[in-house]
């Protein structure tokens, strides 16, 4: 039997009800080190299965308790230069109390495509996003390193791209961030020296703490790939697996990985990106716990 979202959103309120009460009143707490957003592409499959709209997202992260939103172009790819759409999302975020964030742009080219004429194609493709994330309120968009080549052309075509479209986004007041996303850009050594190269103070990075996989044969410590990256971040991707060197994985320490993002002196939102398959919310609420524990401890230890 299809869902319908008046199911969806009954799933999302038992499952709420379901959480210990000491954490869904840390919710209200003032004694916060960091925010907690929430990455669209956690509701992807209900999203691609039309269970919800895109125009409903806000809500369902209100519902759930979440008042950051953290858009992926994928799911309005032809709205991007609407403003009666654009308005209509604004809205509804307003509508519940919710803060934009940034976007997640995909499938706009290869902004270190060897190709010099298809580089800057890629670079103008991504300009509609920034400035629908400037309409939204956004402070970023986040982009992918994607390139080809050896492991320091990579880097040199993906900067170069990277500075163009962030004297676009300065122009705008954005930030154009990279998120750790397969290939060279899941190390984050070369990550963050592409960053460096970009030479750009609206450059930045999105570290995701699960997505330390460079290939199939290839993984990258998670933990020390975050400490890497996080000088450059103006986000951060939760995810409640982690990698080390040797390609195994394991479930996520949420104290020790938050440490190292507040040691970066990071005090902004920390975007949920996980939505198991057939338990998507509890999914989110599992991993929304564990950051609200994990924060509750740190907070303690800082008074």
């Amino acid at each position: 039997m299809r869902t319908t979202r008046r199911d969806f959103l009954k799933t999302s309120a038992l499952a709420a009800a379901a959480l210990p009460l000491s954490t869904r009143v840390w919710a209200g707490s003032k004694r916060k080190l960091f925010d907690i957003s929430l990455a669209q592409w956690s509701l992807h499959r209900s999203i691609f299965d039309k269970k919800i709209d895109n125009l409903e997202f806000a809500s369902v992260a209100a519902e759930n308790g979440i008042l950051g939103l953290e858009y992926v172009n994928q799911f309005f790819m032809d709205k991007a230069e609407d403003m009666d759409y654009l308005n209509e999302m604004k809205a509804r975020a307003e509508d519940v109390g919710a803060t934009s964030i940034l976007i997640m742009c995909d499938r706009e080219g290869r902004l270190g495509d060897p190709d010099e004429k298809l580089r800057r194609e890629s670079v103008e493709r991504h300009f509609k996003w920034v400035t629908a994330a400037k309409h939204l309120g956004c402070h970023s968009i986040r982009v992918n390193g994607y390139s080809e080549g050896d492991y320091d052309e990579q880097m040199r075509l993906v900067a170069d791209g990277m500075h163009q479209l962030c004297n676009f986004g300065d122009e705008h007041g954005l930030h154009v961030i990279i998120e750790n996303h397969g290939g060279y850009s899941s190390s984050g050594k070369w990550l963050a020296d592409t960053i460096r190269m970009t030479d750009h103070p609206r450059a930045g990075t999105l570290p995701d703490f699960g997505n330390f996989r460079i290939d199939e044969d290839n993984t990258y410590d998670s933990y020390r790939g975050v400490e890497e990256l996080m000088p450059y971040a103006t986000g951060v991707s939760v995810k409640p697996n982690v990698y080390d060197d040797d390609g195994n994985s394991s479930p996520l320490d949420y104290e020790r990985m938050m440490r190292i993002v507040l040691a970066a002196g990071y005090s902004g939102y920390c975007g949920i990106e996980h939505g198991p398959a057939g338990r998507e919310v509890e999914g989110i609420l599992e991993v929304k716990a564990a950051l609200e524990a994990a924060r509750e401890t740190l907070a303690a230890e800082m008074e």
